[in-house]
C-alpha cells in the first residue's frame, strides 16, 4: 500500500468512471448468470425427509413452511464436533435478519447440518444467532446433497463432490440449495452450490473487496486461516493466522 499511485482529483475521478464501465460489465454478466442459473433444468425430489428442528420433527415440505421456494444453507457441524466450523459461521454471521426479507418474495430461509439439534440449539446460542437451524441426522439428506460423507467413502481417498471426483475427502463440506414446491405439493431441487460457489452469500467478503487490502490473504497458511468465531478474536486461543488456524470440530 505504501507504493500506491496517488493523482490528483480530477484524475481520480476519470479512473474511477472507466472502472465503473467494467463494473457494470460484470453486473450484466451476472444477471446472465442468473437467468442461466433460473433456467437449469429441476430434479424431482423423491424423499420428504424428516429433521429435528426447534419446533420439533419436521418434514422437508414443512421447512417451506407455506412457501414455494427453500433456501438451504449446508452448515458444516460434524455429529461428533463440539462447535460448528468457523468458516461456515463467519458466512453465518451474515445471515441474522434476512429471513423476514427472503419471505417476502416467497423464501424461506434455513440452515441444516449434520450435527444434533442440541449441539446446534448450543452453538447458535452462543453466537447469537436467531435464523432457524435443523438437524439432519442420519436422515440422508446430507449425503444425498454432498455436503456429509461416510467412514467407507472416506476410507476411498476420494470423494464425489461439486460435480467432481474431489481428493478432499473431509467428512463435512459446505454448500447452498434451493428448493421449489409447486400447488401440488411436488417437491423439486433447482440448483446447488459448493465450495467457492458459496462466495457470494458472504457479504462481509464483499466490503472487503471494496477495502484498498482487499481480502488480504496473500501468504497465510490458506485461503480463510485468519477466520475464527467472533467471540474468539480478541482471545487466547486466536493465534497467529499466518501460523495456524481454528480447525472445524474442535473446542472453541
Amino acid at each position: 500500500m505504501a507504493d500506491h499511485k496517488v493523482v490528483a482529483h480530477d484524475d481520480w475521478i476519470e479512473a474511477r468512471k472507466q472502472l465503473l464501465i467494467k463494473e457494470k460489465e460484470y453486473t450484466r454478466l451476472g444477471y446472465e448468470l442468473a437467468r442461466h442459473r433460473r433456467d437449469l433444468p429441476w430434479e424431482r425430489v423423491a424423499k420428504d425427509y424428516v429433521f429435528d428442528g426447534p419446533a420439533g420433527k419436521e418434514s422437508l415440505s414443512q421447512l417451506f413452511a407455506g412457501r414455494s421456494q427453500l433456501a438451504v444453507y449446508h452448515f458444516m457441524f460434524g455429529t461428533d464436533w463440539d462447535a460448528g466450523c468457523p468458516h461456515c459461521s463467519f458466512w453465518a454471521d451474515n445471515f441474522n435478519g434476512i429471513d423476514v426479507h427472503l419471505a417476502h418474495r416467497d423464501v424461506t430461509f434455513v440452515a441444516i447440518s449434520h450435527a444434533p439439534l442440541a449441539k446446534l440449539e448450543a452453538f447458535k446460542k452462543r453466537m447469537g444467532w436467531n435464523f432457524k437451524w435443523l438437524s439432519a441426522g442420519e436422515n440422508g439428506f446430507n449425503y444425498d446433497y454432498f455436503v456429509s460423507f461416510k467412514p467407507e467413502e472416506i476410507a476411498k481417498g476420494e470423494i464425489f463432490h461439486n460435480y467432481g471426483v474431489s481428493k478432499q475427502v473431509m467428512q463435512e463440506h459446505v454448500g447452498a440449495s434451493a428448493f421449489c414446491k409447486n400447488a401440488k405439493g411436488e417437491m423439486f431441487h433447482t440448483y446447488s452450490c459448493y465450495a467457492r460457489g458459496v462466495d457470494a452469500l458472504n457479504g462481509a467478503y464483499h466490503w472487503l473487496d471494496r477495502m484498498p487490502k482487499g481480502r488480504d490473504e496473500e501468504g497465510l497458511a490458506f485461503t480463510q486461516a485468519w477466520v475464527r468465531h467472533h467471540d474468539r478474536y480478541q482471545s487466547a486461543y486466536a493465534v497467529d493466522p499466518a501460523a495456524g488456524y481454528e480447525p472445524p470440530g474442535k473446542k472453541a
